[in-house]
């Protein structure tokens, strides 16, 4: 199994849960294979540090403290393979989000028990709620199909991984 990074940028607070598509944010250049990291807090790190260095973070550590403090309080692995780690600071000017798919599984003391292999990283303004729900709903929305998954899981390459999404969200 290989790895896949993405960015991504949601502009705008405007946007509804139903018309608020992957693919419009996604920036194609800030895609990279593998993922590297081999626990829950590298994973973090790593994605952390993609987000820095497409220059979205006016403050990584204040970040990366951010989202690891939330983790604290309650893992983010939410089940079937899946961690959406998140955090609120003002160490960025709007939704930022991050992907990464593991080549190995990782243990996230998730909710059910399992290691995961897809992680998105989300990290809003502190003032900024609404996009950030917006875009957890539409994670989980799109993760719901176990066939897309899979295929996302098993891709072998960035643009391969964008292809995907690209056919996932021109079906809804």
């Amino acid at each position: 199994m290989t790895a896949i990074v993405g960015v991504f940028y949601a502009k705008g607070v405007s946007k509804s849960l139903e018309t608020m598509q992957l693919t419009q944010i996604l920036q194609p250049d800030c895609l990279r294979v593998p993922l590297t990291c081999k626990d829950k807090e590298s994973a973090i790190t790593e994605l952390v540090d993609l987000l820095d260095a497409a220059g979205v973070l006016q403050d990584r550590d204040a970040v990366l403290n951010a989202v690891l403090t939330r983790e604290k309080t309650r893992s983010t692995g939410i089940g079937s393979e899946i961690a959406i780690p998140h955090g609120k600071c003002n160490a960025v000017k709007e939704l930022v989000m991050a992907i990464g798919i593991a080549k190995e599984p990782i243990d996230f003391q998730s909710v059910d028990s399992q290691p995961v292999k897809i992680i998105m990283l989300l990290v809003s303004p502190a003032d900024q709620t609404g996009p950030h729900i917006q875009a957890l709903a539409r994670i989980s929305r799109v993760m719901l199909d176990d066939k897309f998954k899979t295929k996302l899981e098993n891709a072998q390459s960035a643009e391969e991984a964008q292809q995907l999404l690209n056919e996932k969200e021109a079906e809804q």
